[in-house]
């Protein structure tokens, strides 16, 4: 097997990626239509994590770390900054009158190329820019897919209790005019908490060179991305989130831009298995990973950032 400790960070080569990340007593990602209980296959029960969610916390941290400056700046916020502004931005920067959807070409083509320069999350996953101030529509370099439960997860909706009173005449003691004794006032409320135990999730993602090469990814960018991955749990702690840890992160590098191998072949060389298949998992010591033993296919190469 071959290990590389810097091909990963090539912008002009392909590369596929495993994301393994745990989750105890909490919800990874809530589903609005089903009253925010952690999102399930509902023929397998396997829990279900989107790709934007995992995008939302490689953003937040992006954004952490690059201190809203170019060219770290993120389009995407979560701060109710509207994308039209944004994209006004950079008519402003360029000294170019914006006159709405109807854009001269020319025009649209130095916004597109101003906003992918300044904006790390155009850079990286694209973004349509269509609305309003029109900045052109970009196709970003990364992809990512649904990260999925290794093993059935059992979602817990869980009763909690709160010493606190939302409407000032809920705390209100009536008093009878017959007997003067006081009846009515709350001094609890009620509330619910979606929760599973414990899960092992998998996720996968690519890089394509072709797609960076337009939007101007550097090596810089691609760093920065995998230690988003590696370290964004920490900087997305929640109580209704529990624990979440990383606990693998294996990049496949080729040096052909069209790739030298199959994507899903390679994941298939990487598999977390439970120890015991007869009880349920609770930790992620529960599991053991393992990689094929066998040499990689040429022109390959495998980089482990994170392991346990």
């Amino acid at each position: 097997m071959t290990t590389n400790t810097s091909q990963h960070l090539n912008p002009e080569c392909r590369h596929d990626f495993v994301l393994f990340f745990d989750v105890l007593d909490g919800n990874p990602n809530g589903d609005p239509d089903g009253g925010n209980l952690p999102r399930t296959d509902p023929e397998t029960m396997e829990g279900l994590v989107t790709d934007v969610c995992l995008k939302r916390k490689i953003r937040n941290y992006v954004d952490l770390v690059g201190e809203d400056q170019t060219p770290n700046m993120i389009y995407v916020q979560n701060k109710g900054v509207a994308l039209n502004d944004m994209h006004a931005r950079a008519y402003t920067a360029l000294d170019l009158k914006a006159t709405g959807t109807k854009q001269q070409r020319d025009d649209v083509d130095k916004a597109r190329k101003w906003m992918c320069e300044n904006f790390y999350d155009i850079r990286m996953f694209g973004a349509v820019m269509t609305t309003g101030v029109n900045c052109g529509q970009v196709r970003g370099p990364v992809q990512m897919t649904f990260a999925r439960s290794q093993d059935p997860i059992m979602p817990l909706d869980v009763a909690i209790t709160r010493i606190a009173i939302t409407k000032p005449e809920d705390a209100k003691v009536e008093v009878s005019d017959e007997d003067g004794k006081g009846k009515g006032g709350k001094i609890t409320e009620i509330g619910r908490k979606a929760m599973i135990p414990y899960g092992l999730y998998r996720g996968h993602g690519f890089f394509s060179p072709h797609l960076a090469a337009q939007t101007g990814v550097t090596a810089k960018d691609l760093e920065l991305f995998w230690d988003a991955l590696t370290n964004m749990w920490d900087f997305d702690r929640s109580a209704s989130r529990g624990l979440m840890a990383p606990r693998g992160l294996y990049v496949f590098s080729h040096e052909s831009k069209l790739g030298n191998f199959p994507a899903h072949k390679l994941f298939d060389r990487i598999t977390a298995k439970l120890i015991n298949p007869n009880e349920p998992p609770r930790k992620f010591g529960d599991y053991t990973v393992s990689i094929d033993g066998t040499e990689l296919p040429q022109g390959v190469t495998l980089t482990r950032l994170t392991e346990g």
